[in-house]
């Protein structure tokens, strides 16, 4: 998956939980809205962050290394989230 299309699924995402918690008058969906929301803007600055290190500096070993740690992370998160939203699925 290419950088822009990370950017943006992230962006798509934190909008449609934004909007759903802008709409919403219910306090507990406002705040799992928002929640989400901030997990994709969380997400999103994390991809260009590493996007931008690794243009600069993605040559050198030890940031190569790093880099792939940090990316395995945000897979990790992606799937936890994932997890987390089958679960609120279920019920």
């Amino acid at each position: 998956m290419s950088f822009e299309d990370q950017l943006e699924i992230c962006s798509f995402h934190y909008n449609k939980w934004k909007n759903a918690a802008l709409v919403s008058s219910n306090p507990d969906e406002v705040r799992k809205n928002l929640e989400k929301a901030f997990f994709w803007l969380e997400l999103q600055t994390a991809f260009i962050a590493l996007d931008s290190v690794e243009k600069t500096q993605g040559k050198d070993p030890k940031v190569k290394n790093k880099i792939l740690i940090a990316k395995t992370n945000l897979s990790k998160k992606l799937a936890t989230y994932a997890n987390n939203v089958l679960d609120e699925i279920k019920f």
